[in-house]
């Protein structure tokens, strides 16, 4: 199962999730009901696609993520991209048949810490320097400028694919993304990473510090762009079947 990130159209784990299904293995991605916060999730299980809303709450989007893991029966791998590693760092917490969390170019935070504390921590992001307000009743969405989007997120893809997800992106809510963590799922869980070497959004510096702390199994992808599920697919899916073959009984 996995969660995406904001500014990041739903269909970005796509290539990956479809190398996890030739390999005998099924994928969910299930969508919020309207009005719902959310985080969209893959996991092993039967396809579904849908329109995702808005991200808007760590807690909101963690706590929507834990109601689909509570439907689930069998041993799950969670897999984050981006702030989807926020996400996936709370939602685990308590659910005993999670084997095991993925971190793809993710933010693996530790209690108290929030996705822009770790991105300012570190040098090297231009996400800060890309963003684009938009008020909307009840708070402030943020956007990456499409003129950055390329060299912020994707710069390893081809121009024409960056503008597409450009216009695909998914906004957030800028004071949502400041939220802390709770205490932190690879305390308990063992986890894997996926260190995008090139990373302009996550500081490569800040995902290796991340994966150290967490004691993760770790590669390092040196020229990889933050969309490293898109830009490496087969790299993202040789982490999710080593992370199950390690943890599989």
């Amino acid at each position: 199962m996995s969660a995406n990130s904001s500014w990041a159209a739903r269909n970005c784990c796509l290539a990956s999730l479809l190398r996890w299904r030739r390999r005998s293995h099924s994928a969910r991605s299930p969508t919020p009901p309207p009005g719902t916060p959310s985080s969209p999730a893959c996991r092993r299980s039967v396809s579904r696609a849908g329109p995702g809303q808005p991200l808007r709450d760590l807690a909101a989007d963690s706590a929507y993520v834990s109601s689909v893991l509570d439907t689930i029966t069998g041993p799950v791998i969670l897999v984050g991209h981006s702030y989807g590693g926020a996400v996936l760092t709370n939602a685990a917490r308590g659910h005993a048949d999670i084997k095991a969390l993925v971190y793809l170019a993710a933010f693996a935070p530790d209690q108290g810490e929030s996705a822009y504390q770790l991105t300012g921590q570190f040098p090297g992001s231009k996400l800060s320097e890309s963003i684009l307000a938009r008020p909307y009743p009840g708070g402030v969405d943020g956007y990456v400028d499409p003129a950055k989007f390329r060299d912020v997120f994707a710069a390893d893809l081809p121009a024409s694919q960056a503008r597409v997800l450009a216009a695909a992106q998914r906004p957030a809510n800028v004071a949502g993304l400041q939220g802390p963590s709770g205490a932190p799922a690879w305390k308990d869980i063992p986890s894997w990473f996926l260190i995008a070497g090139a990373d302009h959004t996550i500081p490569p510096t800040a995902q290796r510090f991340m994966a150290k702390r967490a004691g993760s199994h770790t590669v390092e992808l040196r020229r990889s762009s933050h969309l490293v599920m898109l830009s490496n697919p087969d790299a993202a899916t040789a982490l999710i079947l080593a992370a199950h073959t390690a943890t599989r009984a």
